[in-house]
Order: structure tokens, then sequence, then C-alpha cells
């Protein structure tokens, strides 16, 4: 019997884009420990691409901008699943397509959309599949270590991540009227995914991180899904609204002697 509880358990996972994915790994370590992994991903392409990972895995497609595809996967899921254990919220979007520019020149339409995709995808992801979550189910987010350092080649995701933290605290206060059903999520530093290679200047960011984590190692994707299979697990029951930080220390190492010494007296 698995230790975290997963036997029998069916959990659903939005954002697999392919086997970088934070979604792939965390569906792994869910499938290794007994679950039910359902699939969904946005596109046919990507579910055609999922379906040569994982061929004997139910896969379904849903555009999550659209209220109709999000009620509509969770009636289909719903039809052959009535009970769901889990929830994983795995998707973020961003518009880097014009290069890095001033936050303040952001246009409206670029930092809506990624609100849209990005934060309010987990309020229409929760209130779709409510009626068929267990009274004890969990629903994981996956956010970053902190919305607190403005890095430019980031840019709006910052803001927008700050807002899907604290959507993870209100729906978790509106669902405990009439549920245990918890919401948090795993925040974890730089890593290393095909979404983030998108990112403008993104290798040099994750270098210098890398280097300011007290291993000297970056996090890794697999630890990313260990955490979050922890928190939707059953080992995880008493915690609610809260975000797991995984950053290999870096947030205590900004004076790193080392580095300082580089950045002070380059050679």
């Amino acid at each position: 019997m698995s230790f975290l509880g997963f036997d029998g358990k069916t959990i659903v996972v939005f954002g697999v884009a392919n086997k970088k994915s934070v979604a792939y790994h965390i569906g792994q370590v869910l499938e290794s420990e007994g679950a039910t992994v359902i699939y969904v991903v946005r596109s046919k392409e990507r579910k055609d691409g999922v379906a040569k990972l994982r061929p004997h895995a139910a896969i379904h497609v849903c555009d999550v901008a659209r209220e109709e595809d999000m009620l509509a996967v969770a009636r289909d899921i719903g039809q052959a699943h009535p009970i769901i254990h889990g929830l994983v919220h795995s998707i973020a979007f961003a518009d880097y397509a014009g290069g890095i520019m001033p936050f303040h020149e952001t246009p409206r339409k670029t930092f809506l959309q990624s609100v849209d995709l990005s934060c309010y995808s987990l309020i229409a992801m929760a209130s779709a599949f409510k009626s068929l979550l267990a009274q004890d189910a969990s629903v994981v987010a996956v956010s970053i270590s902190t919305t607190r350092m403005a890095a430019e080649n980031y840019g709006i995701m910052g803001p927008v991540k700050a807002a899907l933290d604290s959507t993870i605290c209100f729906l978790a206060k509106s669902f405990s009227v009439d549920s245990r059903v918890r919401f948090n999520a795993v925040n974890p530093g730089l890593l290393k995914t095909s979404a983030s290679a998108g990112i403008p200047g993104y290798a040099d960011y994750y270098l210098y991180a890398e280097s300011l984590t007290l291993r000297k190692k970056g996090v890794t994707t697999q630890e990313v899904a260990n955490a979050a299979a922890f928190l939707l697990s059953e080992r995880s029951a008493g915690i609610n609204a809260q975000g797991i930080i995984l950053d290999a220390g870096m947030s205590v190492n900004y004076f790193d002697k080392d580095i300082m010494r580089r950045a002070m007296r380059p050679e």
C-alpha cells in the first residue's frame, strides 16, 4: 500500500505539454504511487504528444479560456470517474513575443490574457469540478518561489502568480463552507522546463539563481513533483491555503560571500 495513500484515488492533472513539464512529472509520481491519473491538455496536438508518453492514460482536451470547455471536460471525466480526489493546476501563459519591455508599458490585453489563463483558470477549474470532488480532496497549483523579486525578464508573470497565490487562499476559504477540500501550491525556484525556455534571457537567470542556492544546484522538476504529490496526499491533511517553497535555500543566501566577491571585485 502506498504511504501517501493514493491506492484507489483518482487525480486530474491539467497542464502537461511534454516530458519536461512539471505536470508530467507529477503525473508520473502519482501513477507510481497507485493513483489513477487523468490528463487534461490544451489542444489535440498536445494530446497526441502526451499519448506517446503515456499510451494507456486517459487524456482530455480543454481550452481553459473557454467556460464551455471546462464544464464539458468535467462532465466527460465525471461520467467515468464520479469521484475525484485531487486536481493539479499547472498552467501558466505570458506573451513574450514583443520581447522584454518596461513593466509600465505592458498592454492591457496581454496582462489580462495572462491573468485569465494562469490564474482565473484555477477558479474555473475548481467551480467546474466541485460537485465531483471528494469531501477531503486536495487541489494543488504550481506557482513560483517569490512574487516580490522584480526580474525584468519575468515581466507580468510575477503579479499574475501573486494573484494565483491569493486565489488559492480565497478558494480554500470558499470551499470550507461545505467541504474539507484543501487548496495549496508548490512554489519552486527557477526550473529547466520547455515553458521557461520561452522567457527571454532565462538561461542567465537560471544559472545565477543556481549559484545562489545553498547546495549550488538548482531545484529539479522531480523535487517539485514529489512535493506536489505530498500536498495531494492524505499525509498533508493539516495543510491548507499554503505554498511550499522549493528554492534549495536561495532565499536565505543573497549575501553569499563568493557571489558578493565576484560582484564587488569582478576580474
